[in-house]
This record gives C-alpha cells, sequence and structure tokens, in this order.
C-alpha cells in the first residue's frame, strides 16, 4: 500500500487516513520515524508503555553524551 502526502514549508504533513487506520492511531498520538541504513524510512505509533520507559531511562544514558562520543560513533 501506498499513501502521498505533502509537506509544508514548515515540515509538517497529514498522515493520511489510511495510514492512521493500518497504524490505529488517534488525535494526539506520538509516532515514531526509524531510519534503516540503506535510506528507507518507517513509521510507527509508540505505546504510551514506550515512552515512558524512554523517560525512565533517559537520565541514565547522559554518560554516552560527549563530544568524544559523537565523534567516535556519531556516523553509526
Amino acid at each position: 500500500m501506498s499513501a502521498i502526502s505533502k509537506i509544508t514549508a514548515k515540515g509538517q504533513t497529514t498522515v493520511p487516513q489510511e495510514i492512521r487506520k493500518a497504524l490505529k492511531s488517534k488525535a494526539g498520538d506520538l509516532i515514531a520515524w526509524e531510519i534503516a541504513p540503506n535510506g528507507r524510512v518507517a513509521v510507527r505509533r509508540i505505546q504510551p508503555l514506550d515512552v515512558e520507559y524512554l523517560q525512565a531511562v533517559q537520565g541514565t544514558l547522559s554518560e554516552w553524551h560527549t563530544a568524544e562520543d559523537e565523534k567516535a560513533y556519531g556516523k553509526l
């Protein structure tokens, strides 16, 4: 299945109805854009549990966010 939408000057777009239906999404839901190494992009609806988990672990990941880490691993 394929659906087309236009990106505005502000980088916004409307998620087509058939895509929203496939994602089982509604207004206020969060979606994640995932980029594969080959450049293909996938979108998925984020479950509330995913957001809670990410917020819980966010503070524990700061040790990996240094200029040296970015230089060594930034292009992975």
